[in-house]
């Protein structure tokens, strides 16, 4: 998992890296995914991180960033609902996951063999074909059982979801939410021993 300035939580997951682009800071939600130029940069990230992006699918994405982005952001509020939903301890229902599959249909898959391994190569416009490999990436967490190690941060004033299959995971980042919470048990503590003391 990484950490940009722009996008705090990078997870290697195009669905999660998605929802987590809506945060929380001073007790009002942001949304990451503004502009254009923020959704170009979220796609730089991604491919950076997540070799399922190639340059192909970012050039020809170039001339329809304001489709993508309107697609991306209704994705997002379909995807958060339910990431949240599993985060809490409910089940998967068979009509999300079937949503999912016909969002794909839009953007069929051919396949790319790279060294590395054979990636999905989404076939349509851009803004489907994005769709497309993200209710992928959903649908490979959920075969693989991941998402049931989906979890929220303990800090009720973030909104970001993280994978833990550690069972131990606390805070979306240590860096983001962690020391913060460890700081203000640490500025609480000070203050009742000072408060002891007079």
């Amino acid at each position: 998992m990484a950490e940009t300035k722009k996008f705090p939580l990078i997870s290697g997951h195009l669905s999660l890296d998605l929802v987590n682009t809506e945060v929380i800071r001073r007790g009002q939600r942001y949304d990451l995914l503004i502009s254009e130029k923020d959704l170009a940069d979220w796609i730089k990230i991604m491919k950076e991180t997540n070799s399922i992006i190639d340059d192909e699918l970012i050039s020809k994405s170039e001339d329809r960033l304001d489709k993508i982005l309107h697609s991306l952001r209704e994705l997002r509020s379909f995807l958060r609902s339910d990431f949240e939903r599993i985060a809490d301890g409910y089940q998967i229902s068979d009509e999300w996951v079937s949503s999912l599959e016909r969002m794909i249909r839009k953007a069929p898959f051919s396949y790319k063999l790279t060294p590395n391994k054979l990636l999905p190569s989404p076939i349509g416009q851009p803004e489907d074909a994005f769709v497309s490999l993200i209710a992928y990436d959903v649908l490979n967490l959920l075969d693989r059982k991941r998402l049931h190690y989906l979890k929220r941060c303990t800090n009720p004033d973030c909104v970001l979801l993280f994978i833990d299959e550690s069972g131990r995971r606390k805070w979306c980042a240590m860096e983001i939410c962690g020391n913060r919470k460890k700081v203000a048990r640490h500025q609480q503590r000070k203050r009742k021993e000072n408060s002891k003391e007079k």
